[in-house]
């Protein structure tokens, strides 16, 4: 029985449940997932190449497999994979992780059920689990019972019970599929009901929960599924242990073929989580956001000040360092774990901290809304942004090498003040209101005579500078600037000369510590997109928009980055902005309901 190689691609599909997420290849094999959290132990880690062993996967593999179909169960984060082979037998791989409301709670183990069906001729299979540790370093101990396998890693201790029978999986042996089996791989606890009734239950509940969720989102007319899929993805990315919401589930997948552009994304960027809350918030799906807010007001922080993102169980130190057990993704490491970027200065996060919780005070659907004692909590993020908005920092692409006014980071130091003002207003605070309101009309002096460039007729990236960057392209959706003001549209305009290639944008094209950008940044694209838009360029705006759609990997998902040439997804996947940025557009260009109904 051959074995399909390790993923060449990102065709990969991703399962969660808010306290794990798996990636699961075209062929039905999980190629990637942490366990007991996000940023744990990837004891599947086929993904990114181990050196020293084999394994870090877990497939169901069908003898002499020539073809697979992959698909979600509509509205659901339920993966159904096909397989087929020459003499006409087939398959049916479903991939979930449980999770729907039980006594008053959301129940979402660390737990990974399948569920394998003969579909057509008597198909011969084995299962293939082979979890290793400590990335990738070493296989775990086993050991194992009647219907069960135990996996010792580090943190935890994984156990699979099942009807397989055991010494199927444990040697690997092919056997004919004649019948349903299923397999429950999760926490070392002894199941006490027939597995094959409880696997199926268990799907029932976790498709309900899914179509249920997603039936309360507020969807645009146009492009459903884009952003049903997307939506869903996002909900994947948030550990609901602490509301914490990850910017993508994998490391080092690299932002271009062969750079050092590899970092890992496993951690919770204040930034990322807030354009993920603002693009749920536009859909209906606000508990994303009090979770969130939940999260941060958890940090531990005495004077307001804020780290550009943390782990997700509130970790402030993140520790860099390359992992030489993982060659990386089609062998192009490093291979990294931890992000240097949490000692960097990057002011925009005050900004993103109060934007993401500002609609707490005007939604009147949610309990208990924003108060007077959460306002007060926000000041201190508003005195750090008065502060600090027109002092360098790293900037929200995060400059190891450089330090500078950033025009981003300055109008979301202002958007901070401005939405502060406003909630002050709306909950009867008028001193409090003029005192914010006089900060953000000041800020607001300062950053249009230093970032907007005269000479060159549009704002530019830093304080005094002559370059763009993407960002430029969010100052009318900050309310800093009017869509129609001149000095935006010349901005928009000179961003589609200088930094759009074909049909993706750089997020900037000089050169910075690791070289000159190579790929196009996904959620660029999709502002670039907005921008158009606000500013008139409807059609325009569609058409691109929908030729970025259908560079989507086949289940509909987007990694952070895309090839210019071909549109090869790079980058880590899935990639919250790269959704958020598909979800905004969207809500921005369809048609009106009213034009269906």
């Amino acid at each position: 029985m051959t074995r399909p190689p390790t993923s060449a691609s990102l065709d990969l599909g991703v399962v969660g449940n808010g306290s794990v997420a798996a990636l699961i290849d075209p062929r039905g094999r999980v190629v990637w997932g942490c366990v007991p959290t996000f940023d744990g132990d990837p004891v599947f880690c086929a993904l990114l190449s181990p050196t020293r062993h084999e394994g870090g996967d877990y497939a169901i593999e069908l003898e002499d497999c020539i073809a697979s179909e992959q698909a979600y169960v509509p509205n659901t984060a339920v993966l159904r994979t096909v397989l087929r082979n020459a003499r006409g037998d087939a398959i049916e791989i479903v991939d979930f992780a449980p999770r729907w409301r039980e006594f008053g709670r959301f129940y979402h183990p660390v737990m990974l059920m399948r569920r394998v069906r003969p579909l057509a001729g008597q198909p011969r299979v084995r299962v293939v689990l082979r979890p290793l540790c400590e990335y990738g370093a070493r296989p775990p101990e086993v050991t194992w019972g009647s219907n069960h396998i135990r996996y010792v890693v580090p943190d935890f201790t994984l156990r699979l019970t099942s009807d397989v029978p055991v010494r199927f999986v444990l040697d690997a042996l092919p056997f004919v599929l004649d019948r349903d089996l299923h397999l429950i791989l999760g926490p070392d606890e002894t199941l006490t009901r027939p597995i094959g009734a409880y696997v199926r239950l268990a799907e029932e509940n976790t498709v309900n929960y899914w179509r249920e969720w997603v039936r309360n989102l507020s969807i645009p007319l146009e492009w459903q599924d884009a952003v049903i899929r997307s939506a869903i993805t996002l909900k994947l990315c948030q550990y609901e242990e602490t509301g914490a919401i990850v910017a993508a589930i994998t490391t080092s997948i690299p932002e271009a073929p062969h750079t050092v552009r590899n970092w890992d994304y496993r951690y919770c960027w204040l930034r990322d989580a807030a354009f993920v809350v603002r693009a749920l918030n536009r859909l209906g799906a606000t508990r994303t956001m009090e979770e969130y807010l939940r999260y941060v007001f958890n940090l531990a922080t005495t004077d307001g000040t804020l780290q550009p993102l943390y782990g997700i169980g509130f970790e402030g130190r993140l520790a860099e360092e390359e992992v030489p057990t993982l060659a990386g993704y089609r062998g192009m490491g490093p291979v990294r774990r931890g992000n240097l970027a949490w000692i960097q200065k990057q002011h925009d996060v005050y900004g993103s901290v109060v934007l993401a919780s500002t609609q707490l005070f005007f939604d009147q659907r949610l309990s208990p809304s924003g108060d007077r004692a959460m306002f007060a909590r926000l000041e201190p993020l508003g005195e750090c942004a008065a502060r600090l908005f027109d002092q360098p920092d790293a900037g929200l692409w995060e400059f190891r090498g450089r330090a500078e006014t950033h025009t981003y980071s300055a109008a979301m130091c202002w958007a901070a003040c401005d939405r502060l003002a406003k909630i002050a207003q709306h909950l009867g605070l008028p001193e409090r209101a003029a005192y914010w309101r006089a900060h953000a009309d000041r800020m607001h002096r300062v950053i249009v005579e230093a970032a907007f460039n005269a000479q060159r007729g549009h704002f530019v990236d830093a304080f005094g500078g002559e370059r763009l960057d993407a960002s430029l392209l969010l100052l009318a959706d900050l309310g800093f600037v009017a869509p129609h003001d001149p000095r935006f549209v010349a901005t928009v305009e000179a961003i589609g000369r200088d930094l759009r290639r074909g049909n993706g944008l750089f997020r900037y094209i000089a050169p910075d510590d690791f070289g000159v950008p190579e790929t196009s940044f996904t959620i660029c694209t999709f502002w670039y997109v907005d921008a158009l838009a606000a500013i008139g360029r409807y059609q325009e705006a569609r058409d691109l928009f929908e030729t970025v759609l259908a560079r989507r990997n086949p289940l509909g998902l987007l990694s952070e980055d895309l090839a210019f040439e071909d549109g090869e997804p790079w980058g880590n996947f899935p990639q919250t902005y790269s959704h958020v940025g598909l979800i905004t557009a969207a809500m921005r260009l369809s048609r009106p309901w009213q034009d269906a109904i």
